[in-house]
């Protein structure tokens, strides 16, 4: 007889980490995590946030203690209610570097311009530039020797840990020859030499090395942090996008309360325009409810008694009263919103270049400095040419260029997209471009206008076209619901201003009918029977995936209205710029497969997907992607924003939701889908661009590493050809301006 041994309970817990500087340091937090007894942690660096599954007998301070002992600081985020609702611009930290950055750069700019220009060297010079340098190398590089020490106690080493022993190095040499050296005599000037046999090294000082590789690197941390700053933000714009506050009924009285203190069970008053508060079901009145912000679905739905709706959406007709079924985490977009957190969590992240590389650079770098101090020692028995060998070998190496890489290229580029009305997000976004080969588009408001517009007019053979327009017109425009609403601006723009209507009547779930210029006039489907020529029109709009309302008065129907979603202008000529990059179109919407086909048809897509969920866009995307496609996603809606989320790329309409903008990698501000190729192609040669500035960089270690250990460049040389590394990566980035 055997016995199953009972599955032991877990919990999962969010924790928001601190003090990472690269992905490998989210590599080492997510290594300590798991090798505690039956946890299981995924560490996302871009949102600086660690999932935890672990056992019972496991509580979070053990896990918390776990990360700070690792070196890094961990905490459970804040309830939504103690966070801040300023604006990302406050961050306390992100104000912090800038001023690290800011008073780093106003103290290295004289201490850079005195030693390099020897015409400006007055007498005791050198003093001053120690003091304004010390500053900058001590409390401006603070950071890169904080993590550089906490890598240290771990065995590891980073871009970091070549930042501060580079700047340190030449900190400390230039201290030594200072004080203990020639360096710190009135009257010293600044030598230069080739080769380190022709100088003495006790009278040269590397102070305008040490703070201006700490100035130029602090100036990539805060890009880097800048363009960070947004993470989870997509979160907090799906929840603010439900109602604040409601009119609950108590007693017989409409009583306003917060959204979040309702209950199941409760009944709130929803009137004319105002959104649901939470998802229910409709205990009196009826109307049309706008869903397009979460389903897709371009025309409003008509709802009665009995009828569910969700929170979020708005209320586009009567007023109704509605009986909460869900609240809180339980709602549709709450749950949306966890779709689009674990989207995020679940992305693949990519390690920048130079951080996988460093991790044999630095150490190379520093056994090669180390190998030199020897073998010169050993040749030469002169420690001062020995050490300045080595201390060449380190400044040469420091990684300015490699530090200025990615951001500058990004500055550039994300300028230059700016102008186009493109937004990229970060560097990270930029890898995924290259390698997209499906372009999935949402239908509404990215194809579309997302607004009902008046097509086709059909009227019978003895009706006016124009006084059918100017009845039906009339009489719509007393009616708050978008069909209408198209009806009537559609009226007014062929035929002029419009008659008052009388006596006017909503007939709930079938239309509205009034007296317009003494004629009873219905619009919608309140006639029984319909001229063949009508009816004929009539399913050759739907056919078409438009609307139909027919439209008569003194019982007679007269003709037939045709109105849909509009497609943009713009959409076909969009699709054809991005198949030109070898991108497969594929239409993904939440409305019916015949006014998705009818649309794609339009601009000129062969794959269709219609009739999704929000949730079904995820399962869409990932399908997609399961078949070996890399894809990108373009969508403006909050039902959007998971599957964008998702997406190896998601490209955000500007004119959508904030939950959208915020859950794409990059935001097409105008609108036009024909930026969404511009932005691909800017993604792409942004891309193409930092790794050319790699490749410089690291080429220039690789080919000046071998001169500075052999003695053939002393360490001005070393700190001028890393300079002038940094302005070959400059001038490269510069290039993307010319972007067309």
């Amino acid at each position: 007889m055997s016995t199953t041994a009972p599955i032991a309970p877990v919990s999962e817990v969010e924790l928001v980490i601190g003090g990472m500087t690269c992905a490998s340091c989210a590599a080492r937090v997510e290594k300590k995590l798991n090798r505690m007894d039956g946890v299981t942690a995924t560490v996302n660096y871009a949102t600086e946030k660690a999932r935890v599954v672990y056992p019972a007998g496991v509580e979070v301070a053990d896990l918390i203690a776990t990360v700070v002992r690792t070196g890094y600081t961990a905490e459970e985020p804040a309830p939504p209610a103690d966070r801040p609702d300023g604006p990302q611009d406050t961050d306390p930290e992100l104000a912090a570097l800038r001023q690290r950055l800011l008073v780093s750069v106003a103290l290295a700019v004289p201490v850079v311009v005195l030693s390099m220009v020897p015409a400006l060297q007055f007498d005791n010079w050198q003093w001053l530039a120690l003091t304004l340098a010390s500053p900058v190398v001590v409390w401006g590089a603070w950071p890169f020797h904080r993590a550089a020490w906490t890598n240290t106690r771990h065995g590891a080493a980073t871009m970091d840990t070549l930042v501060s022993v580079g700047t340190l190095a030449a900190y400390g040499w230039s201290l030594w020859a200072l004080f203990l050296g020639d360096a710190g005599m009135p009257g010293m000037r600044e030598r230069f030499e080739f080769t380190v046999g022709g100088m003495d090294g006790a009278s040269t000082i590397y102070l305008e090395v040490a703070a201006g590789v700490t100035a130029f690197l602090l100036l990539g941390r805060y890009l880097e942090a800048r363009a960070k700053r947004h993470a989870g933000a997509a979160l907090r714009a799906l929840m603010e996008l439900g109602a604040k506050d409601v009119s609950v009924l108590r007693d017989g009285r409409e009583v306003r309360v917060p959204a979040e203190r309702l209950a199941v069970g409760d009944r709130f008053v929803v009137r004319p325009g105002e959104k649901i508060a939470t998802d229910g079901t409709v205990v009196e009145g009826a109307s049309a409810v706008d869903a397009s912000m979460l389903t897709g679905e371009s025309v409003p739905v008509d709802v009665g008694v009995g009828d569910t709706v969700t929170g979020a959406t708005v209320n586009a007709g009567g007023r109704i009263v509605v009986a909460a079924t869900r609240v809180g985490a339980d709602t549709r977009l709450a749950r949306m919103a966890k779709l689009v957190e674990d989207a995020q969590n679940g992305k693949a992240q990519v390690q920048r270049l130079a951080d996988r590389v460093s991790a044999v650079f630095v150490p190379a770098v520093l056994l090669i400095a180390a190998a030199t101090f020897g073998a010169w020692l050993g040749t030469t028995g002169d420690t001062v040419a020995a050490f300045t060998a080595a201390v060449a070998v380190l400044i040469i190496a420091c990684p300015c260029a490699l530090g200025l890489a990615t951001p500058t290229a990004l500055m550039v580029g994300t300028g230059r997209g700016a102008q186009l009305g493109i937004l990229i997000k970060g560097p990270e976004v930029l890898e995924s471009t290259r390698r997209v080969d499906t372009v999935v588009l949402d239908k509404t408001g990215t194809v579309t206008t997302g607004r009902m517009t008046l097509h086709e007019v059909h009227s019978v053979q003895d009706t006016d076209e124009k006084q059918l327009l100017r009845l039906a017109g009339a009489l719509e425009h007393a009616s708050e619901h978008p069909v209408a609403r198209a009806v009537a601006l559609g009226a007014e723009e062929r035929v002029g201003q419009l008659p008052p209507t009388e006596r006017f009547e909503n007939v709930p779930g079938k239309g509205v009918r009034g007296l317009v210029e003494g004629r009873e006039v219905a619009v919608g489907r309140l006639f029984d029977a319909l001229p063949a020529e009508l009816a004929r029109a009539r399913e050759e709009a739907e056919r078409d995936g438009r609307t139909a309302v027919v439209v008569g008065w003194d019982g007679v129907a007269r003709g037939v209205l045709a109105v849909a979603d509009a497609v943009k202008g713009t959409s076909a000529e969009a699709v054809r710029s991005l198949r030109a990059l070898g991108l497969t179109p594929v239409l993904l919407t939440g409305d019916n497969r015949t006014v998705a086909e009818a649309v794609a048809r339009a601009v000129g897509i062969d794959e269709v997907i219609a009739e999704v969920l929000p949730e079904d866009k995820v399962d869409a995307v990932r399908r997609l992607q399961g078949e070996g496609r890399v894809v990108a996603m373009v969508g403006d809606g909050v039902n959007d924003a998971a599957a964008l989320a998702a997406a190896d790329l998601g490209l955000a309409m500007g004119t959508g939701t904030d939950a959208a903008i915020e859950a794409g990698d990059l935001t097409l501000v105008r609108g036009d889908l024909r930026v969404a190729a511009d932005a691909i192609r800017l993604s792409r040669r942004t891309l193409s661009t930092i790794k050319g500035n790699l490749v410089w960089a690291f080429g220039y270690n690789v080919a000046a590493l071998p001169l500075a250990a052999a003695g053939l460049l002393n360490p001005m040389i070393a700190g001028a050809a890393m300079a002038f590394s940094s302005v070959f990566v400059v001038t490269n980035s510069l290039r993307l301006r010319s972007f067309r």
